[in-house]
């Protein structure tokens, strides 16, 4: 009881101080040559200067935050990197897309009975993940985006997607953070070179931490060396927001660049 009282205390603290600089993500649409659009919001470094480059972190929402007002997908995790402390110490580009209701960033097939767990990503992108892939292209073309710091992270839904966006390019992004999610274990192999912290919850009764866990054991047994924590006392909503105020994460993934050794 005292900490779900602690996390709702610090949720209300949170959100308190955050509305203001969320306000700062500029609202964009992104549409692809067949007219299909994709809603995102975007935060540009602090103190931008077009001739420097600067690394990009891409934000997955979790399946609470669809719809078409480009702005629920602010509500957890990525409002972290807004704040001006933040801003100042991680200069970059910050996109956060959203998909509308009924839609999935995954087409992986999951069940809440984790004795039964399978997962299959399929040979194509969902829809909402296609147009992800494409606008990210349509940034790094648009502005200096540093093509060896690209940095992505999701949760709950998102978090499926995270790990499908690394199955599908497992050398294009210098780190991910897959929260409350799960992949495919028959390709994790492809994971074994990029760095990876996962988060998960012990009491999470909505995404069961088995998914978390069969993912990281795959990748162990394939030759890699993700990260794992998992909280004990942590549901589905808390093991993000723990996860999100732990400093040592943003330091651990704004250090990764690729081809520079340090996976």
């Amino acid at each position: 009881m005292k900490r779900v009282l602690l996390t709702v205390i610090l949720l209300f603290l949170f959100f308190g101080t955050t509305k203001a600089q969320l306000t700062d993500f500029k609202a964009q649409t992104f549409t692809d040559s067949t007219g299909q659009e994709l809603q995102y919001r975007i935060l540009k470094p602090a103190d931008y200067d077009s001739s420097k480059s600067y690394p990009l972190v891409l934000f997955l929402h979790g399946a609470g935050e669809r719809g078409d007002d480009n702005f629920s997908q602010l509500k957890w995790g990525v409002s972290h990197l807004a704040e001006p402390k933040m801003r100042e110490k991680y200069p970059a580009f910050i996109v956060a897309p959203q998909m509308p209701e009924g839609a999935v960033w995954s087409q992986l097939i999951t069940s809440r009975d984790t004795t039964s767990y399978t997962a299959s990503m399929g040979q194509t992108p969902t829809k909402p993940m296609r147009l992800t892939i494409e606008l990210l292209k349509q940034l790094q073309e648009e502005y200096p985006v540093d093509s060896n710091r690209l940095y992505v992270t999701g949760i709950s839904m998102g978090g499926f997607g995270t790990f499908d966006l690394i199955q599908r390019f497992p050398n294009k992004f210098a780190a991910a953070v897959p929260v409350c999610g799960g992949g495919d274990t028959t390709t994790a192999f492809m994971l074994t070179d990029i760095p990876l912290w996962v988060f998960h919850g012990t009491n999470d009764d909505v995404v069961q931490p088995e998914f978390s866990r069969s993912m990281i054991e795959a990748i162990r047994i394939a030759g890699g060396s993700p990260g794992y924590t998992e909280y004990p006392d942590e549901g589905h909503v808390g093991a993000w927001v723990q996860a999100y105020r732990n400093p040592h994460l943003y330091e651990w993934m704004f250090s990764k660049e690729l081809n520079a050794g340090n996976n």
